[in-house]
């Protein structure tokens, strides 16, 4: 990575530290829940930004890959096989570790699968789902995408809505906390909330410096070529085809990832995390932060998601998402802030080659 890149991504490390100081100086800690799980949907939104913006494909449907990723790990850690414990198979997995013993909240025995596997059971099975829709869906344009991606999103919806071993309505609860390092665990213990918060946003640094290194990379550039021309593109010989697909399934492994631990943070998951207006609410928060500027998306995916999980939006949180979805098509489609960030780099840039120019 460049010194230009390493430079924010520090910016970025160095505002999550003053934000937990400033909400510790102020008798403000509570705040951390919600910046926590702002940190992790903001892991969807650039996921999905990197698939619009520079892909140029759009998703209504990433609130399912979300949902498949947070319900695996939550059927598979809630999951009782205690009664199957003499079976060989289940025997063979509970040696190796892939089975875990633990107590319910009543104190008793329970049998069930450990989070690391089912972390990666959810993320595989995201992954593999992603290139089984993505590979006749993205054969298509525009609005013909936009509905087929809807449609997949509703079938999620639909799915979890109506199974009874999904909780139906009531979703899935009690989900185990998920173990890191040194007794740390993702979960809603308020005495880890600020370990929590800082594996949250560590998280989302990782995720921006891999995005950040691929948009520069030679990848980067052939998504830019899709994006602009995609015939063009494929007459200099881009493999339009496998590049889509594979921005699309790195964008659903992301959603599957913030999906997982979320779950585990809230102890569970509803139907409402697979509903369509979660992924009208991505898609918004891509534009507001403009489709082509990661750091953008970021920085109006944390003011927006926190707002909302505080509260101010009130009953109108979907309508507020969607009110500014069409206001942000209508009178800034680059963002109100990717507009600016390019704007800003762009006079940088001009004045740094003037004064090369009068040195020279």
């Amino acid at each position: 990575m460049r010194t230009s890149r390493f430079i924010p991504i520090l910016a970025l490390l160095g505002a999550v530290v003053l934000v937990q100081l400033l909400t510790l100086a102020g008798g403000k800690a509570f705040f951390l829940t919600q910046l926590t799980m702002s940190a992790y949907y903001t892991l969807i939104v650039i996921g999905l930004c990197l698939l619009m913006g520079f892909a140029g494909q759009i998703s209504l449907g990433h609130a399912g890959f979300f949902a498949i990723g947070g319900y695996t790990s939550a059927v598979l850690t809630t999951l009782d096989l205690a009664a199957y414990k003499e079976n060989p198979l289940v025997a063979m997995l509970a040696k190796a570790g892939v089975l875990t013993a633990r107590q319910d909240l009543y104190g008793g025995s329970l049998l069930s699968v450990h989070p690391w596997a089912a972390c990666v059971v959810a993320v595989l099975l995201a992954f593999v789902i992603a290139w089984a829709i993505g590979i006749p869906v993205l054969k298509l344009k525009g609005h013909y995408l936009a509905m087929a991606t809807l449609g997949f999103g509703t079938i999620i919806y639909s799915i979890v809505l109506g199974t009874q071993r999904f909780g139906a309505a009531d979703g899935i609860s009690s989900v185990p906390p998920f173990p890191l390092l040194f007794g740390v665990s993702v979960s809603g213990d308020s005495s880890l909330r600020v370990l929590n918060y800082y594996f949250a946003w560590l998280l989302v640094t990782v995720a921006m410096v891999l995005l950040l290194n691929l948009i520069s990379s030679r990848v980067g550039r052939a998504l830019r070529s899709i994006h602009g021309a995609e015939d063009a593109a494929g007459a200099m010989g881009v493999d339009t085809a496998r590049f889509k697909l594979s921005t699309f399934m790195l964008s659903a492994v992301l959603a599957a990832v913030a999906g997982v631990f979320l779950t585990h943070y809230n102890g569970g998951i509803g139907p409402s995390e697979a509903s369509i207006m979660k992924s009208v609410r991505y898609v918004a928060i891509v534009a507001v932060g403009g489709m082509g500027s990661l750091w953008g998306t970021l920085i109006m995916s944390v003011v927006l998601n926190f707002l909302s999980l505080r509260g101010y939006f009130g009953s109108f949180d979907d309508a507020v998402f969607g009110g500014i979805l069409i206001v942000i098509m209508l009178f800034a489609p680059d963002g109100i802030i990717g507009a600016d960030l390019r704007r800003l780099v762009g006079k940088i840039a001009n004045y740094k080659q003037q004064n090369s120019n009068k040195s020279q």
